[in-house]
């Protein structure tokens, strides 16, 4: 395996796929040997710990530059102190070889809310996810099934009722605050949350307690200062869950209502009717270089 510092040495660039000036991350379209790559950098946050335990203010600011002063408000740009295992500037994700479908997710795109019938789900969705599978998520089963990412692992248990819990590669695995896992089921019969039924409530209680359980155990995080959600449509047809702190500021759209829907709501919702996702209009952002948009069908039958 590449190390990452020898394959971001050989990068080159072709386009700017997306910014996003909220969550301070930028997306680049290029090449590595020949092959299409996507990079992603993002600003890291403040470790307020580390801030804490320094009583100097140099440790945070480096150099300082006086933009104006205004009576007791004054103003500046900064280059901050950093350090690559406490303060790092930025976190960087690469994706290397990427697909034309990774390219799709990270480019800039037009934006629907979309209500997914269960008509539509079965006519166009069910054929779709099944072209999302194999290859395209082996590299989960590398997790689950063949000893991938160990190193990162908090907790596995193998069992088919079981999971996989890791860091989210969203994470600087620095700042607590920020933190955010990720929950890789292991049973491999549930591609999003349109296959749960009520048979899955005690099973999605204990996955739940036990994911909670272990990140108070490892981070000190209590139970109640976590939210646990799904996505639909999610990044790929293999359940899984996210977790994060719920101090977590800058997870943009991957919270927001028209994606993230939490799992208390999802145990609820199979409480008050069995087959509840079978049977629901679901309502979400979808883009347009999602795969699904570009299936016609689905276009005309979303328009009605």
């Amino acid at each position: 395996m590449s190390d990452l510092n020898d394959l971001i040495k050989q990068f080159q660039f072709d386009r700017l796929l997306k910014t996003d000036t909220q969550a301070k991350t930028v997306a680049i379209l290029g090449r590595i040997l020949g092959e299409p790559a996507i990079l992603i950098l993002e600003k890291s946050a403040f470790n307020a710990e580390s801030i804490s335990h320094n009583n100097k203010i140099t440790h945070l600011i480096d150099t300082i530059t006086t933009i104006n002063s205004n009576d007791v408000y004054s103003w500046g740009n900064a280059i901050l102190y950093q350090n690559l295992e406490q303060l790092p500037a930025a976190k960087v994700n690469l994706i290397y070889p990427a697909t034309e479908t990774h390219v799709r997710k990270y480019d800039q795109q037009e934006l629907h809310y979309v209500r997914e019938t269960p008509q539509m789900y079965q006519k166009y969705v069910v054929p779709y996810v099944e072209t999302m599978k194999g290859g395209r998520i082996q590299w989960v089963y590398n997790i689950l099934f063949h000893g991938k990412e160990s190193e990162s692992v908090i907790y596995h248990d193998r069992s088919h009722e079981g999971f996989v819990l890791l860091p989210d590669m969203k994470w600087d695995r620095v700042n607590l605050e920020n933190l955010y896992l990720c929950c890789i089921v292991n049973r491999k019969d549930i591609s999003s949350l349109r296959d749960l039924n009520g048979s899955h409530i005690d099973w999605l209680r204990k996955v739940q307690s036990k994911v909670k359980s272990v990140a108070f155990e490892v981070y000190g995080i209590a139970p109640d200062q976590l939210k646990v959600f799904v996505h639909y449509h999610p990044s790929y047809y293999h359940f899984h869950l996210h977790i994060v702190n719920i101090h977590h500021p800058g997870l943009g759209n991957g919270i927001a209502v028209g994606k993230a829907i939490l799992l208390d709501d999802i145990i609820d919702n199979l409480t008050l009717v069995s087959d509840y996702y079978a049977k629901k209009t679901i309502g979400f952002v979808l883009g347009e270089n999602h795969g699904l948009w570009q299936i016609e069908g689905y276009r005309k039958e979303h328009y009605g």
